[in-house]
């Protein structure tokens, strides 16, 4: 299992880095990205100790930690520059959290991260076609998400990037050791986003094609 989209105490997670990544190691899991929250006041003190645990944890055991961030509910004007930002500190994942139908993140938020060139678009809630189709031309892949709340328009995030052709990846959106994904449960999510098995499977291959472009 990989999932790339994870929170620890450094932002509102509960788990300090290394526990998060013990009890991904017991489940049997190959890769985890740690995403912190970040904005303005927090990205060069959050991303360069994500770099740090990940350098001294991927020495000494089997998971690959892959320090990344998740630039949150930021104006979208500010979106790009925070982006180079997080890249020139070490974030090899650099994701943004999107328009999801449960917070009041800016309108023009997912615009903007798409034109910033993000890895990965967070939960982009009832994301315009429009802009799903500026994905898929970008090579920006599109969350669906296991996370309460966030998965409520995972349906309408499937539907249009299987029309249109972007890629898709699931991810957990952890905060707490509840919110880890067994396969089982990856499963059941994809399957109440409108997937099967075979989507699934290639939301997994898109993860791992990710992983290889940033190594």
């Amino acid at each position: 299992m990989i999932d790339l989209h994870t929170h620890s105490l450094f932002s509102d997670g509960e788990l300090i880095p290394s526990e998060l990544v013990r009890r991904l190691e017991v489940m049997g899991y190959s890769c985890v990205a740690i995403t912190d929250h970040v904005d303005s006041s927090n990205l060069d003190f959050v991303a360069p100790r994500l770099v740090r645990v990940a350098r001294d944890l991927n020495q000494r055991q089997s998971v690959m930690v892959i320090p990344g961030v998740e630039i949150t509910h930021v104006p979208p004007e500010l979106i790009g520059s925070l982006v180079k930002q997080a890249r020139d500190l070490g974030a090899k994942i650099v994701s943004v959290h999107g328009e999801t139908i449960v917070e009041p993140v800016p309108e023009g938020t997912n615009r903007a991260a798409i034109l910033s060139g993000v890895d990965i678009l967070a939960h982009p809630g009832l994301i315009d076609p429009e802009d799903v189709k500026l994905a898929a031309e970008r090579g920006v892949y599109l969350e669906i998400s296991a996370r309460r709340g966030h998965s409520f328009t995972n349906g309408h995030v499937a539907r249009w990037a299987k029309e249109l052709g972007a890629r898709l990846v699931l991810n957990s959106d952890a905060h707490s050791p509840h919110d880890l994904m067994t396969r089982q449960f990856a499963r059941r999510v994809a399957h109440g986003s409108g997937l099967d098995d075979k989507a699934l499977e290639e939301m997994l291959a898109n993860s791992r094609d990710l992983i290889e472009k940033i190594r």
